[in-house]
């Protein structure tokens, strides 16, 4: 292979030649580039959901292939981002597939060193028998006026921004039937 030879497969050359100065034709295919093909080309359910991350509230295309997710995407038709999603929410694929992701419950005794795999049951056992616990031991039926008050004040909540209108609903009647009065949320719009 001569020295032509090779300059005539060097892109820019190939650009130049076939006046394609965009560089968006067929002069800068390769044979890589060719074979490859989109991860939602074979998916077998597409299914429309919002970013978790903010409470911004972009839409999202959920890929699935045999029940397992193949890709995340923008949603074209949400009113709110239009198909496009920020840094955080266009690695949402990684979120719920990658290898780093805990997906057992860990738990660390009281002065324990190590983290010890539990099942999810009995994780939800402990922390509802922990919310039992604290409630009882700082229920106050009357202030110190001796006003009708039901309330807890040993247990309190901070919700983050990625939580939306009908799941904070939830949880205010949730805890207000607790008497946790110590509800609070950090929205960000």
């Amino acid at each position: 292979m001569g020295l032509l030879d090779l300059l005539a497969r060097w892109p820019v050359i190939r650009q130049l030649r076939a006046r394609d100065l965009d560089g968006l034709g067929l002069t800068v295919a390769t044979e890589r580039s060719e074979q490859l093909r989109p991860r939602t080309r074979d998916a077998d359910a597409v299914k429309r959901s919002v970013c978790p991350y903010c409470a911004v509230g972009c839409g999202q295309l959920v890929y699935t292939k045999d029940g397992r997710i193949t890709d995340i995407e923008g949603d074209p038709e949400s009113p709110i981002s239009r198909g496009r999603l920020c840094p955080k929410g266009a690695a949402s694929f990684q979120l719920v597939t990658g290898s780093h992701r805990e997906k057992q419950v860990l738990y660390r005794r009281p002065g324990g060193t190590r983290w010890e795999t539990i099942p999810l049951e009995q994780a939800m056992e402990m922390v509802a028998q922990r919310v039992k616990k604290t409630r009882d031991e700082t229920w106050e039926a009357r202030d110190i006026n001796g006003h009708e008050v039901r309330r807890t004040l040993g247990i309190a909540h901070l919700g983050g921004a990625t939580l939306d209108n009908e799941e904070n609903y939830l949880i205010k009647k949730l805890y207000t039937s607790l008497g946790i009065v110590q509800v609070e949320n950090q929205a960000r719009i």
